[in-house]
C-alpha cells in the first residue's frame, strides 16, 4: 500500500513539475504588468489571457500637437498581444479606429513571425480624438509621431526586432511612419497601399478600369451605372424610402439623396473590383433588370447606406486627410457623360461637413513618394492585380525592398495569395528582417483569428 501511495505521489509531482515548467511563472506575468504600468502615460485598461498570449487594451497619453505639447493631450487607444518579451513585435497601424471592444487577433506578418503585436488607433478616430479638436493637427507627421512615441515606450519592454504593417490606409500610415522615423522599426510590410503624389495629373485609375477583368465584365458594369443614372428619378425614390426605413440623412455631408445616389453609382465599378472578383461578373444585372433588382445589386456591392451622414461620419478623419494631404482617385467617367448631374462630386470634400472642407497640399505626398523611391530601406509592398487601390503603387528603392502583386486578387491581397515563388520569397524576407529562424519553435498557443486589416463600411 505504501509503495502504491509513493508511486502515485511521485506521478502527481511529475505532472505538477511539467505544468510549472511549461507555464509562465506568476512572477514573470506580474513583471510584464509592472513594466507596462511603469511606462509614463500608459494605462492598462483591461487584460485577457488566450492560451499562450496575454492581450491588453491600453491607452497612451499623446500631445494633441507634437510641435506644441502645451496645447493639450488626448488618450490614444492601442492594444498589445503579448507572446514573449524576446519575440519580434509587429506594429499594426490600421489607419482607422479600433473596434469598440477590441479582441485578440493577428495580422499576417504577426502570424508568420509568431510574434507580439501592437495595434494602434489612428488619431482623430473616436475615441482617440482631442477635445476640443483642432483638425489642423490631423497630419501624417503628427500620427507618425504618435507611433514613434509608442514604439520608444514599448522598446523598454521588448528586446526583439520590430516590423510594421497595415493595409490600404493602414499601409499608407506605415509608409509615412517609416518616412519620418526610419530607425523605429526594422522593416515594413505595406499591403494595397496607394501612392498618389500628383493627384490631378494622371490617368492611372482610368487606365485600370479600361483593362481590368474581361471586356464583357467591364461592359456589364458600365451598363449598370448608365442604367441606374437613366432611371434616376425612380432609383432616388427607392433610396429615399430606404433612408426613411433606416434613419439615413444627407444634410451634413452630401446635401441631398440625389447627390448621395449619384456618388454611390459613380463608386459602383470601383467597389465591385475592390471587394469582388471576376467570378462575380456573371451576377451583374443586365439592362433589362427591374429597378428593384438593379437597386438591390448595387446596394449589395456598393451599399447605398455608406454615402449618408450616418455612413460617412466614422470616416471623416480619412476624408479630411484625403482632402488635405493624401489625395484621391480622380476619374473621368467618360462612359457616363450626359448622365452626371453634379460635376466635381467625386472628391473628398463632397462627403465632409462644410467646416472640415479644406485645400489640398500636394507637397507631403511628393516628399514621401520621392523618399520611398530613393532612400527607403527594407520595405515590402503587396498589391492585388484587380484592386483599384493598387493601380497607383509605391515604387520601392533597391535597398532591400520589394514589390509583389497577387494574381487576380482584389483589395484583400496578401502574402498567402502570391504565387508560390513570391510567397516564399516574401516570407523569407520577413523572417530575415525579424531574425526569426525557420525552425524556431515557441510553446503551442491558441489559434487566434486572422485580421485582414480592412474596415467594413457596412458595420459602422
Amino acid at each position: 500500500m505504501r509503495s502504491r501511495f509513493l508511486a502515485a505521489l511521485a506521478a502527481a509531482l511529475a505532472v505538477v513539475t511539467a505544468l510549472t515548467l511549461n507555464a509562465p511563472p506568476a512572477a514573470a506575468q506580474d513583471d510584464l504588468l509592472d513594466r507596462l504600468k511603469a511606462i509614463p502615460g500608459l494605462t492598462v485598461v483591461s487584460e485577457t489571457q488566450p492560451a499562450g498570449y496575454r492581450f491588453f487594451v491600453l491607452t497612451f497619453t499623446q500631445p494633441a500637437d507634437h510641435r506644441h505639447p502645451r496645447k493639450g493631450t488626448f488618450q490614444q487607444r492601442l492594444t498589445l498581444l503579448h507572446r514573449s518579451a524576446e519575440a519580434p513585435v509587429v506594429l499594426y497601424t490600421g489607419g482607422y479606429g479600433l473596434p469598440a471592444a477590441p479582441t485578440a487577433s493577428r495580422t499576417e506578418p504577426t502570424r508568420l513571425v509568431d510574434g507580439n503585436q501592437v495595434s494602434v488607433e489612428h488619431r482623430f478616430f473616436t475615441p482617440s480624438r482631442p477635445s476640443p479638436a483642432d483638425w489642423d493637427d490631423l497630419t501624417i507627421w503628427q500620427e507618425a509621431t504618435d507611433e514613434h512615441r509608442i514604439v520608444q515606450a514599448l522598446k523598454t519592454v521588448y528586446s526583439g526586432k520590430w516590423l510594421q504593417t497595415g493595409a490600404s490606409k493602414g499601409g499608407m500610415t506605415s509608409v509615412y511612419h517609416r518616412r519620418f522615423y526610419p530607425g523605429d522599426v526594422d522593416g515594413v510590410v505595406a499591403y494595397v497601399a496607394p501612392d498618389d503624389p500628383v493627384n490631378q495629373a494622371d490617368q492611372t485609375y482610368d487606365r485600370f478600369f479600361d483593362r481590368v477583368g474581361t471586356p464583357a465584365c467591364r461592359a456589364a458594369l458600365r451598363t449598370v451605372q448608365r442604367e441606374a443614372l437613366k432611371r434616376r428619378g425612380r432609383m432616388v425614390a427607392l433610396l429615399e424610402a430606404d433612408a426613411a426605413r433606416n434613419g439615413y440623412t444627407f444634410t451634413r455631408t452630401l446635401g441631398s439623396a440625389d447627390r448621395g445616389f449619384e456618388m454611390t453609382i459613380l463608386d459602383t465599378a470601383w467597389a465591385f473590383w475592390q471587394y469582388m472578383s471576376e467570378a462575380d461578373c456573371a451576377a451583374v444585372p443586365p439592362a433589362s433588370a427591374t429597378d428593384e433588382e438593379l437597386y438591390a445589386w448595387i446596394d449589395a456591392v456598393t451599399f447605398f447606406g455608406f454615402y449618408t451622414d450616418q455612413g460617412l461620419e466614422y470616416y471623416w478623419p480619412y476624408y479630411y486627410q484625403a482632402a488635405t494631404q493624401l489625395g484621391w482617385p480622380d476619374l473621368e467617367f467618360a462612359h457616363l457623360r450626359g448622365l452626371i448631374r453634379h460635376r466635381g462630386l467625386y472628391q473628398p470634400n463632397s462627403v465632409l461637413p462644410a467646416e472640415l472642407r479644406s485645400r489640398h497640399d500636394p507637397r507631403p505626398m511628393l516628399d514621401v513618394d520621392h523618399w520611398v523611391r530613393t532612400r527607403s530601406e527594407r520595405m515590402l509592398f503587396v498589391y492585388g492585380q484587380n484592386d483599384p487601390w493598387s493601380a497607383e503603387r509605391f515604387t520601392p528603392s533597391r535597398r532591400d525592398s520589394y514589390l509583389y502583386v497577387a494574381p487576380g486578387s482584389n483589395h484583400g491581397a496578401s502574402i498567402a495569395r502570391l504565387s508560390e515563388a513570391d510567397r516564399q520569397a516574401a516570407t523569407d524576407t520577413l523572417l530575415r528582417w525579424a531574425e526569426v529562424p525557420q525552425a524556431r519553435r515557441l510553446p503551442e498557443a491558441a489559434s487566434l483569428p486572422d485580421d485582414d486589416m480592412l474596415p467594413d463600411r457596412r458595420t459602422r
